[in-house]
């Protein structure tokens, strides 16, 4: 018992023996806790990994002159309107004093760095919230600076790049604060009609009157991962509604999802993503077509290879072998061609109203030195990719994005390149709550006078108003054995026999073929198959021609076209 006492010491003898334990110190700011997962982690590793955790990932919030060096060409940036005079519209009580210790304590004169750099070699006018200041929050002077940013870039026929990062309003400058969201966005249109390119890159966090304004008008909106996006905040909404919001709500993952941004770019990817955007809208020509060579090596994979008994006795095959045909998995699908025949696609998503339809793919992407404007309808070719592709049947929200899509396409004279392969458009319930045929007919609508080349390609099924709201082209053209008709042959067969089974003798009455189609005038050529070298050659030569038109002229033989059908 005795021996046992002599090893047990009391908690203050304990506490004693530590405090004489030589312990290493750690040099000052050589660790510092992840905000998001709570574990020490080395400055440096942060400060060498774009300040993003290396532990769980997570994004620390970046000064705005960091953000600057991060993605600009090294000692490019010229700073502007760095020394607006400090304003105080409502005589705010404290105020003055409150900007005076900020600009100190932060080294800024205000919450956003404005002017010009270059990124890969490329000009770009440049705004980037810093949140250490009032939490971002646009003031008059903040708003000042990016109304005279984007003037200067209108002026100058540069593009616009602004990093939001803002709790929204400053409630110090009251109904003076919100007049600014109507002064950045009336800057930003003058911006657009002069037909200048602008990207909004979306930070953590982004909310109230920013994310009405200036942050949700991009041309091409980027966000980062997790980044929270809203105009009311998630606290405000709680406690309005009385409800806790799901996990994930107004995250950027959420509002890609949902339609409202186009790319989810990691921080470390970004300066490229931006140096790949500004390089895809800079001015073309039609004599900027280079002889077309091979095609991407991506033709080689053997997804894209289809059986060759698929090719055999070609002219002797029934409408009705060509509607399956139409219909095989073993066809390249819409985002085989664009990896084939396209070089730097860079995909963009969402309606900008709802969601973003996975039936529906687009972006913008390299064809022989000119930027064009792809968009596939995507059927999938495994089960699961299948589903997820809804089997190719866009709802509205694929016809508005595409249709978004080819607005853009027409602000920046980029040329339309449409994939078609749909067994038609959705109808379900949802489909028609959300107006399927109004998203269709504002696409024939739309594209009737669309001032760019747009051409369109049935590669598989063409089915009724479903293929035609991405057919109103300058050309259509047809793969050899693909079908393109009113609606399906089974459907026709219902509809005017009362029996789907007669579907094989419908589709020789239907006149859905290819070749059928060419004769009446429907398409103009149809593409043997194989197609990829053909369509590779010979869409270098429609975009040869149709770029040296005028946009009146397009419009004008575009109109004609249907006219005479």
């Amino acid at each position: 018992m005795k021996l046992h006492n002599m090893f047990k010491k009391t908690k203050r003898e304990k506490g004693e023996d530590l405090q004489n334990v030589e312990r290493p110190e750690v040099p000052e700011g050589l660790l510092r806790k992840c905000n998001k997962c709570g574990k020490a982690i080395l400055t440096e590793d942060v400060k060498n990994g774009y300040y993003i955790c290396p532990k769980c990932h997570g994004y620390f919030r970046i000064h705005a002159y960091r953000r600057i060096e991060m993605i600009a060409d090294a000692d490019s940036f010229e700073e502007w309107d760095q020394g607006m005079e400090m304003v105080n519209p409502l005589n705010f009580p404290g105020y003055e004093k409150k900007l005076l210790q900020l600009q100190e304590k932060t080294d800024l004169q205000e919450a956003i760095v404005t002017g010009r750099i270059t990124i890969g070699g490329y000009p770009a006018v440049i705004g980037v919230c810093d949140g250490r200041f009032l939490m971002a929050s646009m003031g008059q002077v903040v708003g000042e600076k990016i109304a005279r940013a984007v003037e200067r870039a209108t002026k100058l026929r540069l593009p616009v790049i602004l990093f939001a990062c803002s709790g929204g309003a400053r409630m110090q400058e009251g109904i003076v604060s919100l007049m600014q969201m109507a002064k950045t966005s009336a800057a930003l249109k003058r911006h657009s009609d002069a037909g200048q390119f602008y990207i909004s890159v979306l930070t953590d966090p982004t909310t109230g009157g920013v994310t009405a304004s200036f942050a949700m008008l991009g041309d091409v909106i980027l966000a980062e991962p997790g980044a929270l996006i809203g105009f009311a905040g998630p606290r405000v909404i709680e406690q309005t509604i009385g409800t806790r919001l799901p996990k994930g709500f107004q995250r950027s993952e959420f509002l890609l999802e949902h339609g409202f941004i186009d790319r989810i770019v990691e921080r470390e990817e970004l300066a490229e993503t931006l140096r790949q955007l500004l390089k895809m809208h800079q001015d073309i020509r039609a004599d900027q077509i280079r002889t077309a060579g091979h095609i991407n090596d991506t033709e080689n994979v053997a997804s894209l290879k289809v059986a060759k008994r698929h090719w055999r006795d070609a002219e002797t095959r029934s409408a009705w072998e060509r509607v399956l045909l139409s219909r095989s998995k073993s066809r390249p699908s819409g985002k085989n061609y664009i990896e084939a025949l396209f070089s730097d696609f860079t995909e963009f998503h969402g309606d900008r109203y709802y969601k973003d339809d996975p039936a529906v793919i687009g972006g913008i992407a390299d064809f022989h030195g000119i930027p064009v404007t792809v968009i596939a309808q995507e059927k999938g070719r495994e089960t699961k990719e299948c589903v997820r592709h809804n089997f190719g049947m866009p709802s509205p929200e694929g016809y508005r994005k595409a249709l978004r899509l080819m607005k853009q396409a027409e602000k920046f004279h980029r040329p339309v390149i449409c994939f078609v392969d749909t067994p038609g458009a959705f109808c379900g319930l949802e489909a028609e709550e959300r107006g399927q045929g109004e998203a269709i007919a504002r696409n024939l609508f739309e594209m009737s006078s669309l001032k760019t080349p747009i051409l369109s390609i049935m590669i598989g099924e063409g089915g009724s108003g479903g293929a035609l709201a991405m057919a109103v082209a300058d050309e259509v053209w047809m793969l050899e054995n693909a079908v393109y008709s009113i609606l399906s042959p089974e459907g026709f067969a219902s509809i005017l026999w009362k029996d789907s089974k007669r579907a094989p003798e419908a589709a020789e009455v239907m006149k859905l073929t290819a070749e059928d189609l060419k004769q009446i005038g429907v398409v103009e050529r149809v593409i043997p198959e194989p197609a990829m070298d053909r369509l590779d050659r010979e869409m270098c030569e429609f975009l040869s021609t149709y770029l040296a038109m005028t946009p009146e002229e397009l419009v004008e033989k575009r109109y004609l076209r249907f006219r005479r059908m």
